[in-house]
Formats: structure tokens, sequence, C-alpha cells
């Protein structure tokens, strides 16, 4: 049985043929010796044919699908023109060996092809790759390297630009840098306690919080030079004024040895450089909820921003998280454990990273487990509405935790809660209100600016027809002058045939309104002058 090879390079199909091959001697090893041997591989495989990309694009469409486990038409269409025609009804008497399995059964799915991958075949494809440019014929020195150089970037480009809108990668920066903050504000605030208790030791008993305490820190300095005049700071410091006092009252019988100047400077620097970390670590805060309600709302609705982002943070993506069994992602976290109890066939751990959530806290010893179960039941939903969901809402995650809440009730007052399908009823009648509400917002918006628009047409139209009505008044008060003008000069002149050839000159130059006009002042003069010649005539006969 002939075999065929297919390898996908970065400049095209190649489909190999690999001939003289026993199938009931193949060994591994021998084949992977000979491989490196150009003259013994070119012996035993030859070019069929190849099928060069027609650009970059073209080629990363066709590596996207092929990583993807698809067979694309042009490669499709390839094979059927390369390989041998099979008769219907009789056995291919060739196979086409693939480096890929997934690739594999998708194209004998489809083509009825014959496919094959196994250690011999990934041999072969090895020796093809190893000396592809020595069986493409017109191929310079330096083109393949070119082309695997470029595809690779591009397909790097868009593995990582995939799904630009989610920004996971963010909230995984965000949760860590988070984390790392609160070790080194611990960290920190230890330090400056043991550092300034050296000079007021009295003081880290009054004051439990690091923060108040570095700010009292800076503020009090020397506490020799601490008097009543400082109540006020200390009070706004504190924000208690009995403590304030009891400050006050500490440092006067303080037992602490006394600092020099330069100590009390860095002391203070140390502990200006804490606030400024905790204050930081605020803004951290707030950036992370931001980010949460952007990427997953409904999730963080259930569980929380810092738990939600370490869950999304610990399973790599919102995607991987939102494909994690709820079995999975309750012991997400728990590896360890998990691995340790099933090498020494303990119990396995309950939860892992969901333990940070308060639902757990809550239920009594006996439930956390199912509480756990529970809670990871309603993540995985959220993860999956907030991964796949087009538009973003929180109403699902509101009623998922309303549910949890229900749950917790049950197991301690046997309180029955709801049904799933009537809550997820009035999860999505809810998401669609909102929605509804926001077409509505738009389209305010967006007919406001159209009457605004309008409003501002019409006001130029309106000052456009009064400049017009202004321009034609000009010339209707213009016309008028004129006609009578002309009126008195035709009354004056005696002769009306020669004064109407020059009105009907006038008026050929004029607007057609004048012309009517004219004719008929014409035509009245005629009549006027043809009466007073038959009058004369009557009055000479009656002579």
């Amino acid at each position: 049985m002939a075999l065929y090879l297919l390898y996908e390079s970065a400049s095209g199909y190649g489909l190999f043929l690999a001939h003289g091959i026993d199938e009931i001697g193949q060994n591994t090893e021998a084949v992977r010796n000979s491989v490196t041997d150009l003259n013994r591989f070119g012996k035993v495989v030859k070019l069929a044919a190849f099928n060069p990309f027609e650009s970059a694009l073209d080629a990363l469409n066709q590596q996207n699908a092929v990583s993807e486990g698809q067979m694309t038409d042009e490669l499709r269409n390839f094979l059927e023109l390369s390989l041998p025609k099979v008769k219907e009804g009789k056995k291919a008497k060739f196979s086409l060996g693939v480096a890929d399995p997934k690739i594999g059964s998708h194209i004998q799915e489809e083509t009825k092809i014959p496919c094959q991958s196994n250690e011999f075949v990934s041999e072969l494809i090895r020796g093809v790759r190893l000396h592809f440019d020595r069986f493409i014929d017109n191929l310079k020195p330096g083109d393949l390297e070119k082309a695997q150089l470029g595809l690779g970037h591009s397909y790097s480009r868009a593995k990582v630009k995939f799904n630009v809108n989610r920004e996971d990668n963010m909230v995984i920066q965000a949760i860590f840098l988070l984390d790392t903050l609160d070790k080194d504000v611990n960290t920190f605030s230890m330090r400056i306690r043991e550092w300034y208790s050296w000079h007021f030791p009295e003081l880290v008993k009054i004051v439990n919080d690091n923060y108040l305490y570095a700010k009292l820190a800076k503020y009090i300095e020397d506490k020799s030079e601490l008097s009543e005049d400082k109540l006020e700071g200390l009070v706004e410091i504190l924000g208690d004024e009995d403590k304030a006092k009891e400050v006050l009252e500490a440092a006067k019988a303080s037992m602490g040895q006394d600092l020099s100047p330069v100590d009390l400077i860095n002391v203070k620097m140390f502990a200006q450089r804490v606030m400024e970390l905790a204050e930081y670590r605020k803004k951290l805060f707030d950036y992370l909820a931001t980010k949460m309600g952007d990427i997953a709302p409904n999730l963080a609705a259930l569980i929380g921003e810092v738990v939600g982002a370490r869950l999304i943070s610990h399973a790599g993506s919102l995607t991987n998280l939102a494909k994690c069994p709820s079995s999975t992602l309750q012991i997400l976290g728990a590896e360890k454990a998990l691995f340790r109890a099933l090498k020494t066939k303990g119990n396995t751990p309950k939860y892992g990273l969901i333990f940070h959530s308060s639902f757990i806290g809550r239920a009594s010893a006996k439930n956390k487990g199912r509480m756990a179960r529970y809670l990871a039941n309603k993540c995985s939903i959220a993860s999956r509405i907030d991964c796949f969901s087009e538009s973003s809402t929180t109403s699902f995650g509101d009623k998922l935790r309303e549910q949890v809440e229900e749950r917790l009730d049950f197991y301690d007052k046997g309180v029955a809660p709801r049904k799933n399908i009537e809550v997820m009823k009035a999860a999505m009648e809810t998401a669609a209100n909102e929605g509804a509400e926001m077409d509505v917002d738009k389209e305010t918006d967006h007919s406001s600016k159209k009457s605004k628009k309008k409003k501002s047409k019409d006001n130029d139209e309106v000052k456009a027809d009064d400049k017009e009505n202004a321009a034609t008044n000009g010339d209707a008060a213009e016309t008028k002058s004129g006609k009578k003008k002309k009126k008195r000069t035709l009354e004056e002149e005696p002769k009306a045939t020669e004064n109407g050839k020059e009105n009907g000159s006038h008026a050929e130059n004029g607007t057609e309104k004048k012309k009517k006009k004219k004719s008929k002042d014409v035509e009245m003069e005629d009549v006027a002058a043809v009466s007073d010649g038959k009058k004369k005539k009557k009055k000479k006969s009656a002579e």
C-alpha cells in the first residue's frame, strides 16, 4: 500500500510519496537514523505535488485552520486533485500520513481518505521538514526561513490579540500585584512598628491599624514635642478624641529611648513610603473592581471581585475558567492537597480558592462541603454567561447570589428555595428589560441629536428665506418705480407704436412678469390712440 505524506509548510502544502517501504518491516529507529542522510532519504521519499499559498494572509488562515484540526477548501481541493482517485465501493490502495491526528480524522470524515498518524509517519515527516528546501525547485536560500519567520510572527500576534475586548490579562496582572502589595505593606508596616517602637513603644497597643500607625509616626516624629497643640491633628488622623488623648498621655510617660534627628528623618521617610503603598493598594483595588465589572460582571456580583479575579488568574483566562466543570472549579487552588490525598488514599479536599468567599464561612461545619459544591456550580454558570454572552449585565449574578443565600437558609432553617427555572426566567426578564432601556436611551440620544440638527437646519433655511424675501422686495420696489417712469414717458411721447417697440425690447431683456404687464400697457395705449383717431374723423365729417 502506497503511503503519502502531507506536510504543511510556511509557503504551502506539500504532498510526498514514500515508496519502497515494507509495512511489516517498518522500524522507527532505523528511519530515525536514516532521515538525516539526504541520499538515502531522497530515494525513499519524493515530492508528488506542491500547492503554494497565495499570500501571507492566506497562509495565516490555513495555519489557523490546521492548528484547530480543520480542513479548509483549499486543502480539500489539493488532496482530491493530487491523490489517486478511489472508485466507489472499493477500498483505497493508499493511505495519507499526517502529523496531527485531529486533522487526519477530519480529512477521513470529509473525504473518506484513509489517514494514519504514528511514530513511523512522524519520523518521515521530520525528514521532510529537514530536507524540504531540497525538494522544492526554484526556491532561493533564505526564502523558507523568511516565510516561517513572518508566519510565526503573524500567528503569534493573532493568538495574542484573540478576544481583545475581554482583557483577562489585565485582571490577572492586577490580582497578582494586589497580593504582592498586601505582603509588602504588611512587611513594611511591621518594620516601621518595630523601628518606631524603640522611640514610642506604647503607641503599638493604642493603634492597631498599620496605615494609621504609619500616619501617626510621620505626624508625631519626636514624642517629647507632642503637646496639647497637636491634639486637633491627632483627632483628625484617629477620628476619636479619647484615643488622641490616650496617645498624649502615653507620650508624657513613655519608656522609649530618644532618637537623633537623622534617625527621625529616616523613620518619617519610611512611614511616608508605607502610606503611599497603602494608598496605591486602594487605587489598585478600585481598578480591579472596575475591570471585573467589565470582564466578568456576573462572577463578580456572585462571589466578589477578589475571589473571582483569583479564579480567573488561576485558570489562566476567563475562557479556560468557563470550560472548567464545576467539580474542577470547586478545588481550584487545592491541587497539592488533591494529589497528596490521591497518593495517600486519603480524603480529597472539599474547596480551594472559593473558601475565601463569605458563603463558605457562614455555613456550618457539616454543610461546608455541600455549600462549596453548590457555590462552585453557580460560579461555573456565571463564568460561562460572562464569557459567551454578547451583552454585559449583572442580573444573572445577582439572581445566582440570591439562590446561594436561599440555599444557606435552607441548610440552617429548612426554608425551601426557589426552583432554578423560575430564577433563570426572572434573570432573563430583567436582562431583557435592561437591554430595552439601553436601546431606548440610545434612541432618545440619537433623536435629540437629530432634532438639534433639524433645528439648526431650519434656522439656516429661515435666515436664507429672509434674505431672499428682502432681495425680492427690493427688486419689486425697483420694478414699480421703473414702471411709473415708463408710463410717464409713454404719455409724453406722441407716437405709441414706436414706444411699444421700445417697450417690447425692454421686456425681452426683463422677466416674464414684466413682459405681461408691459404688453398690457401697450395694448391700452393703442386702444386709446385708435379711439382718439375715430373721434377726430367724426368731427371732420360733421364739419
